[in-house]
């Protein structure tokens, strides 16, 4: 027996009954040879971990634009801590952790740069719209590699689904990642606001804080033991009344003081022009645009292919881009 099969079995006979197995993938969008060692998920996990567009993260932005320290977080280490969440109640629950794990690896990476002010901007310019958890479905269908990834449909539609604007994911893996996804940013961005000076511990809301923790470890902890005595042995993955009560009253919070009216939050502005000014140039001069995008101006127009492009850049060379093309060079 293969050890992908004995890894197929195993799912079979100890995940439970709500997993979604390797074995009963919806497929992919190309037909292709198994892998003698690795279930179709774990595949899918390594593709998106070795792809171009994962190492970009590393320099996108979560909250704060282009910030000086170092222990700030990235679109990267947001996308870890998303994973480390999201496998914790997986293990818990026996679902799938290596569809887990494929689907929070590859959730954001079709994040623009500048975070959700890029995407916003980018939302304004794109006939259609734009929206980063499409553009991350058309980052592993499409654009990496130049013919994407060829995942499977569960992967695929995780992804797809993981924001809260679209309905829940079919599989429990796919909805983890989701409320994963929520738990790791309201944390994560109270601890970096408390960083650059935007908050104080003491500035949060009491309330919640009596209920879910003072601490960041605290938080985390209470909100994910609570989504795994929720959910055991159910068809779905939820949060007690209170505890899920507690945690939006935080995201609202968050985006009172954090997200829409903070100080370094006054940066997005800039970031939101530079977007235009980019988007602007390549749509006038779509020969300038490297040579893989070329076919997409060719096969789905010109503003499809520009916006393909920003939204892959990262906040350092959109910066740079901006600088070669709109501030002068001096003479040498």
């Amino acid at each position: 027996m293969l050890i992908r099969e004995t890894i197929e079995e195993r799912e079979l006979r100890e995940l439970s009954p709500y997993a979604a197995k390797s074995r009963q993938t919806k497929g992919r969008l190309k037909p292709e040879e198994e892998c003698p060692i690795r279930t179709a998920y774990q595949r899918d996990r390594d593709r998106i971990v070795h792809s171009k567009a994962f190492r970009r993260l590393k320099h996108k932005t979560q909250v704060f634009i282009a910030p000086e320290g170092d222990h700030y977080r990235t679109r990267l280490t947001h996308t870890l801590e998303v994973a480390q969440i999201a496998k914790t109640i997986a293990r818990a629950l026996f679902l799938n952790e290596d569809l887990t794990e494929a689907i929070a690896f590859g959730h954001d990476l079709g994040h623009t740069p500048f975070g959700h002010a890029g995407e916003e901007q980018l939302d304004k310019l794109l006939p259609g719209g734009f929206k980063h958890n499409a553009q991350s479905l058309r980052v592993v269908d499409v654009l990496e590699k130049g013919d994407g990834l060829n995942l499977t449909w569960e992967v695929r539609e995780g992804i797809l689904k993981h924001t809260w604007s679209e309905e829940p994911p079919s599989t429990l893996e796919g909805q983890i990642v989701r409320l994963a996804d929520r738990i790791a940013y309201i944390n994560h961005d109270i601890d970096d606001a408390i960083r650059a000076g935007v908050l104080k511990e003491e500035d949060l809301p009491k309330d919640c804080i009596k209920i879910l923790g003072r601490r960041h470890r605290d938080r985390i902890n209470t909100m994910v033991t609570d989504v795994i005595k929720s959910s055991l042995n159910k068809p779905q993955i939820i949060m007690s009344p209170e505890i899920e009560w507690a945690m939006l009253e935080l995201r609202s919070f968050m985006f009172k003081t954090v997200y829409i009216g903070s100080e370094p939050k006054k940066e997005e502005k800039k970031a939101k022009s530079l977007i235009k000014m980019l988007y602007e140039h390549y749509l006038e001069n779509v020969y300038q645009l490297p040579e893989e995008f070329q076919n997409i101006v060719k096969n789905e127009g010109p503003e499809r292919a520009v916006a393909d492009y920003i939204a892959g850049m990262t906040d350092r060379y959109a910066l740079k881009v901006y600088k070669e093309l709109f501030i002068p060079h001096p003479l040498t």
